[in-house]
């Protein structure tokens, strides 16, 4: 396996754990469970961020810029 699948795999497996944390969070029984989960996720969201550093600065992931009449034909679409 080579190096830019591994860090994909890596990434899309935070960004899943991400995910947990939260829902953790919103669905946390006592303010120290929810403490824990959003401690959690504010780590595993540093980490995400880490990975994806380290992908874009190998040119490995690159972001769009989306434009200005990307964003107008989403926000016609979602927003009413």
């Amino acid at each position: 396996m080579q190096d830019r699948d591994l860090m994909e795999n890596m990434l899309m497996l935070e960004k899943g754990v991400c995910d947990l944390y939260l829902h953790g969070a919103i669905e946390s029984s006592s303010a120290d469970v929810h403490q824990t989960f959003t401690g959690s996720l504010d780590s595993s969201l540093c980490m995400q961020s880490r990975i994806y550093g380290a992908m874009k600065d190998r040119g490995w992931y690159k972001p769009e810029d989306a434009g200005q009449q990307k964003l107008q034909s989403v926000k016609m679409k979602f927003g009413g």
